[in-house]
């Protein structure tokens, strides 16, 4: 895991520890400062998400196929009852996440966004960036970051007063050790779904295991990246990775690809991240 800058500060009037010997003061480590938070809005007007196909819907209701009404983020009411209908009930959203979208998609995504001036943007992004040809096509740790940075950075600095909801990246371990169960769905795999994560699903060698502990760490480096970005603003909030805990069952994946949240794992996901956002604000 790359090296992380750290915002930091000393407190006033306070002096370092004296080296070993008498010689120059040791730098005292510092933890990174969180800026003061300010209250949050449990119910904001309006959504608008961006990321990949997990917002998009993708398999939620056709086959192969988006389905934004069908997103935890901005889908209707009934359907999976999103985010934006449990805080906003009714609130105005739009949904910029396309399916295959790495993060590098992202400050694209943010500036048509925030052409809405929505009160709370949510990001959700990293699978793909995970989910390579191989390990070396894994996106680098330094570029998520730089790619997440600016995303936040031009969000904050064009909309001061919107909330920035950040969530963590699905288990892709455990997604694969969910879907492997299913003889059928392990032959979709093979037609290239997450090649990293899911190929030669059966495969117990050391290489293989290798590999899906190398993407699982790089979907824990880029979650660490998630919450120290969205640290450096008043107005974001990560979901502490809570989606990344949630322990998907086979009732929340696609029948289609057993790899992506069909309604009721949408559902799932929104009930999480509403929670995060009413904590914020209580």
């Amino acid at each position: 895991m790359t090296p992380t800058a750290q915002i930091s500060h000393s407190a006033a009037g306070s002096a370092s520890p004296a080296a070993p010997g008498g010689g120059a003061p040791a730098a005292a480590a510092r933890p990174p400062v969180r800026r003061p938070a300010r209250p949050w809005n449990a119910h904001p007007a309006s959504v608008a998400a961006i990321g990949d196909s997990i917002t998009a819907g993708f398999n939620a209701c056709d086959p192969f196929s988006d389905c934004p009404e069908a997103s935890w983020a901005t889908g209707s009411r009934g359907a999976v009852d999103s985010l934006s209908v449990r805080l906003g009930d009714g609130a105005r959203s739009w949904n910029f996440a396309r399916s295959g979208a790495h993060v590098t998609d992202l400050p694209a995504q943010a500036r048509a966004a925030a052409a809405h001036r929505p009160a709370m943007v949510t990001v959700l992004i990293g699978a793909n960036d995970a989910c390579a040809p191989d390990l070396a096509a894994m996106t680098s740790v330094a570029d998520f970051r730089t790619a997440l940075h600016d995303t936040l950075s031009y969000l904050h600095r064009t909309l001061p007063g919107t909330q920035i909801l950040v969530a963590s990246i699905p288990d892709l371990e455990h997604l694969w050790s969910v879907g492997r169960a299913n003889p059928v769905e392990k032959q979709l795999w093979r037609l290239g779904l997450c090649p990293t994560m899911l190929k030669d699903a059966d495969s117990q060698s050391a290489a293989a295991r290798t590999r899906r502990a190398a993407v699982s760490g790089r979907v824990t480096a880029y979650d660490a990246v998630l919450d120290q970005e969205c640290a450096r603003y008043a107005r974001c909030r990560y979901d502490g990775g809570a989606v990344h805990r949630y322990p998907f069952g086979a009732g929340d994946l696609s029948r289609w690809d057993w790899f992506h949240p069909n309604k009721a794992g949408q559902a799932r996901l929104a009930e999480i991240l509403a929670a995060v956002v009413l904590a914020a604000a209580s």
